[in-house]
């Protein structure tokens, strides 16, 4: 045994992606800023012209938003890509232990997807530090769209290759433990397969090719219908074990992952619903945009507090935020506030605002979009947290291995 303690990070587990996945997610709700507080006359999302143009000609306040927004950007931009690379290295090592051999006869094999969803959510920060910081992307955005669709079906590709690992070994030799399956773990197979399709789902929005809009509309569909599938397969499976055998205090959070797979699903849907209003006959109208956008959030605010109760009379924050504890899925509590915070301001602009309910800017709008402020800075403090006790100095035990 060696005299030091070791970080928690330093027992690699696949759910470390996760910490990538988060700190992609907040830049996300930085950019949601940008999207929704300046104007983008002619475009569906804001680029650098409108980002400066609306600095010289805003307010100060205006002005102060903007440098905050595009600060979160760029600081959680490096910090995703960073631990993408991180757990690159890791993966590629670990994947070459007995370990690694012994982690891929249970249950937690399908963890591995981990990987393709933060390789999908990457490309997404890719893109949106482009648009943020780099003048005169639009004007090229028609050539970026193939490769950025051929980059996202190699992921899902990838991701169809893991995952059939895990089927094909559980569906041909059996060995899935249901008694051991007292989670939503097995959802995130499903939340990857969403990343992937909302991804793709951008040139049906924002192309003005028929042909590419039409390419992104059935792949993202078909994307789309896999997740859905999978989830509702998989949280069928986890609720059975879970009234059988009790929620396992270590993988609880993932009892919210059905919150941000929610947010991913509802902007894929958006995306698709804009691209058949351009160009292929379809309608937008505001009061379905309104009742599409209520039902998504509403199904994340019910499991809110379904994965809030169960976590709290756990004492999940006590053993594993706060106290000696810890377990790589921690990082999994990232991701529903960031979902809820995303699906949230879609919610009050795209819904409540554009279907003349709510005035923009009036003091409703910022009493709900406080809502999604609230949740996007306990996040903020969540990675921090999380962050210093997995990759800081070591003075926690070893981790907790992930069921």
């Amino acid at each position: 045994m060696t005299d030091h303690v070791k970080r928690p990070s330093d027992s690699y587990s696949p759910l470390y992606f996760l910490a990538s996945l988060g700190a992609g997610g907040l830049a996300v709700t930085f950019f949601m800023w940008l999207m929704h507080w300046i104007p983008h006359p002619g475009k569906t999302v804001p680029v650098f012209e409108d980002i400066t143009a609306a600095f010289a000609t805003g307010g100060t306040l205006t002005q102060g938003m903007i440098l905050v927004a595009m600060a979160g950007i760029a600081i959680f931009s490096f910090l995703n890509l960073k631990l993408l690379v991180w757990n690159l290295r890791r993966f590629s090592v670990w994947a070459k232990t007995e370990s690694f051999a012994a982690f891929s006869k249970t249950n937690a094999q399908s963890q591995v997807m981990a990987m393709p969803l933060a390789l999908a959510m990457s490309v997404n920060v890719l893109f949106i530090l482009g648009m943020v910081f780099v003048p005169g992307l639009w004007s090229i955005v028609e050539y970026l769209f193939p490769l950025a669709m051929i980059t996202f079906l190699a992921i899902g590709a990838y991701g169809f290759r893991l995952y059939g690992g895990f089927l094909g070994r559980v569906l041909t030799e059996g060995g899935f433990n249901c008694a051991a399956n007292n989670n939503f773990g097995q959802i995130l197979p499903a939340f990857a397969f969403a990343m992937v399709g909302v991804g793709l789902a951008a040139p049906a929005a924002l192309s003005t090719m028929p042909a590419l809009s039409g390419l992104g509309l059935v792949f993202s569909t078909f994307f789309l219908m896999v997740s859905s599938l999978i989830a509702v397969v998989a949280m069928i499976l986890g609720i059975r074990s879970m009234m059988e055998n009790g929620a396992n205090p270590e993988t609880a959070p993932t009892l919210s992952i059905i919150v941000p797979l929610l947010a991913v699903l509802g902007i894929l849907s958006l995306r698709q619903n804009h691209g058949l209003h351009e160009h292929f006959g379809g309608s937008a109208v505001a009061g379905e945009t309104l009742v599409l956008l209520t039902k998504f959030l509403s199904v994340q605010v019910i499991f809110l507090i379904f994965a809030g109760l169960v976590l709290i009379r756990q004492g999940y924050a006590r053993r594993f935020i706060f106290g000696r504890e810890t377990s790589p899925g921690s990082y999994a509590l990232v991701c529903p506030g960031v979902g809820f915070a995303v699906l949230m301001h879609f919610f009050v602009n795209k819904g409540l605002v554009d279907a003349g309910l709510i005035a923009k800017f009036g003091a409703t709008y910022w009493a709900l979009t406080a809502v999604a402020l609230l949740s996007q800075a306990a996040m903020i403090w969540l990675v921090w947290q999380l962050n210093r006790r997995h990759f800081g100095a070591a003075k926690t035990p070893e981790a907790v291995p992930a069921e």
